[in-house]
């Protein structure tokens, strides 16, 4: 991609930000009142998804600006380069391809003059025949008992999307099976999870793409230890491990059959990366029939987002909806309200997904910007979150727009406490937006002493997202729908959304400290002050000399 001007110097970015200070104080109450039919007339669908963007603090004429700025930065061709296998990536000079994951088999996409389309079918081919083995108990473990417990290991991608799916699609998973998710290095973790579980069961899936990531690696040993110390055989690793890898010999080197290494390929980011041989544990759970659903999903989003007009494209606007409050409203954060209990960790999925992506400080150009970038994403489902932080949504100082969420169809026979679920998602939607006068309030008979204290004043930003219903498509169309708004936020910034060196800083500098934890002797530290007093701390309270 050809070099652009500094995003503040555009045109486009100079006249939004005469339109702001022009409708900045304008309120939903009047902008609704002047256009009636404004809930009906600003919705969009697509993929089965729909989203009500009326509730924002736009007029048609924000829209008509924000894709003029669109159009401007050239978002579109970066768009079309993505598909096309151009390395967009270019700190690390590497195509950006998670949507050649979910694309049909008669597909063609080029890297490097190669058609990867055939190798990616072929692992999802492999995966489908390990799953169905798995699942009707022919693949058994060392000792033959079939396998009923999976703990997937891994970090970063390689654990959120995963426990992500399984829980949002835990309706469609075989409850003869049970599943778990390790990532986090603190050992605790590892021996709450395998606490109960029966060694003669219990199948690992190790997820690192290098077979060298830390954390991942060092729960992998745990794990190792804890099936060989239970079945006395080496021979018993092949029986309880697979590999999620591209690093062949280690993985044989761990004791791991490479028939059961599946692989994955550079232009898949880990964040990105649930759709791919990432996905084993979620493939396990549901099978592969609803794996491959979950997998159209995804691609019916990456179709609308690459054929829809603009002004009907769905990830395309919810990203300059994002861009409009980030750079001119100056809002830090925005919520994630999924109202449906199984997207309890949504939230946490979209966090790595967007602040990884965007939390950058330089543009492509290698130059620092002089305009915010990626947002803080945070949320939990609702109605947990109206009984702890919409309080401050409500009547706080602080302007955060929230995307919510909702499923119009239950997935239980309690159809009247579904009812009640969404009943709270339009009213909070409906709270936010137009809120509670001084005058309605004294009309409804509240106490003058009250008032103050019970206004709300409104104004707060909303999108609703609807679906029909929460199934294996539905979540690919929404995990889709937000991967293709950050492309669209990073795009307009003129930021890399794939790659991610502020991460690896954290881990050089773990590796260096590690061996001052843990050395025989007094090491030589040559830290800050602070860190060197925490090392000395560390050391003293389990007894080792400083």
């Amino acid at each position: 991609m050809t070099a652009i001007d500094s995003l503040t110097q555009t045109a486009s970015w100079k006249a939004l930000q005469a339109h702001y200070e022009q409708i900045k104080d304008v309120h939903l109450r009047s902008l609704f009142a002047q256009d009636p039919a404004r809930g009906e007339r600003m919705v969009i669908e697509g993929a089965g998804l729909m989203l009500d963007y009326s509730k924002n603090r736009i007029t048609d004429e924000t829209i008509r600006l924000l894709l003029q700025l669109c159009a401007e930065r050239d978002v579109l061709a970066r768009r079309d380069a993505m598909f096309r296998g151009e390395k967009i990536n270019t700190t690390e000079k590497r195509a950006v391809l998670h949507t050649a994951l979910r694309a049909p088999r008669h597909a063609t996409v080029m890297v490097d003059g190669q058609n990867v389309i055939p190798e990616v079918h072929a692992v999802l081919d492999a995966m489908a025949a390990f799953c169905d083995k798995v699942r009707v108990g022919s693949w058994t473990g060392y000792t033959g008992k079939p396998i009923r417990h999976v703990v997937n290991i891994g970090i970063g991608g390689s654990y959120l999307g995963p426990e992500m799916a399984y829980r949002a699609l835990r309706t469609y998973s075989d409850r003869n099976i049970s599943f778990h998710f390790v990532a986090n290095v603190d050992g605790a973790e590892f021996a709450e999870v395998t606490r109960a579980l029966d060694p003669g069961e219990t199948l690992f899936i190790i997820s690192s793409k290098t077979f060298t990531t830390l954390e991942t690696m060092t729960n992998a040993e745990t794990a190792r230890k804890w099936i060989l110390d239970a079945l006395q055989d080496e021979a018993a690793i092949a029986r309880h491990f697979v590999a999620v890898s591209t690093n062949t010999e280690a993985v044989r080197k761990f004791g791991i059959d490479t028939d059961n290494m599946f692989g994955f390929w550079d232009w898949v980011g880990g964040r990105y990366s649930m759709d791919s041989a990432i996905g084993l544990s979620t493939m396990l759970a549901i099978g592969a029939q609803n794996y491959r659903e979950l997998l159209d999903g995804f691609h019916d989003i990456d179709e609308h987002f690459r054929t829809a007009p603009p002004e009907k494209n769905l990830p395309l606007l919810m990203g300059l909806l994002t861009v409009w409050y980030n750079n001119f409203f100056g809002t830090q954060t925005i919520g994630v309200m999924p109202y449906a209990g199984p997207l309890a960790r949504f939230p946490a999925y979209l966090q790595q997904l967007q602040m990884e992506s965007n939390g950058k400080h330089v543009d492509m150009q290698g130059r620092h910007v002089d305009y915010q970038t990626g947002a803080v994403i945070w949320g939990e489902p609702g109605t947990d979150g109206q009984h702890s932080f919409y309080q401050l949504i409500h009547q706080g100082t602080k302007l955060i727009p929230c995307d919510l969420l909702g499923f119009c169809q239950p997935l239980s026979s309690n159809t009247h406490q579904h009812d009640l679920l969404m009943a709270n998602l339009f009213a909070q939607a409906e709270a936010l937006a137009f809120g509670k006068t001084a005058e309605e309030l004294t009309a409804e008979g509240s106490p003058d002493f009250q008032t103050p204290f019970r206004v709300a004043e409104g104004n707060r930003p909303t999108n609703m997202i609807l679906a029909d219903s929460l199934t294996p498509r539905s979540l690919g169309a929404l995990v889709a729908l937000y991967e293709h708004n950050v492309f669209t936020q990073g795009a307009v910034w003129d930021i890399d959304s794939f790659d991610q060196w502020g991460v690896e800083l954290g881990k050089v500098l773990a590796v260096r400290i590690i061996p001052e934890l843990t050395a025989d002797g007094t090491p030589a530290l040559k830290h800050d002050s602070s860190t060197n007093a925490l090392i000395r701390r560390y050391r003293k309270a389990l007894g080792r000399p400083v």
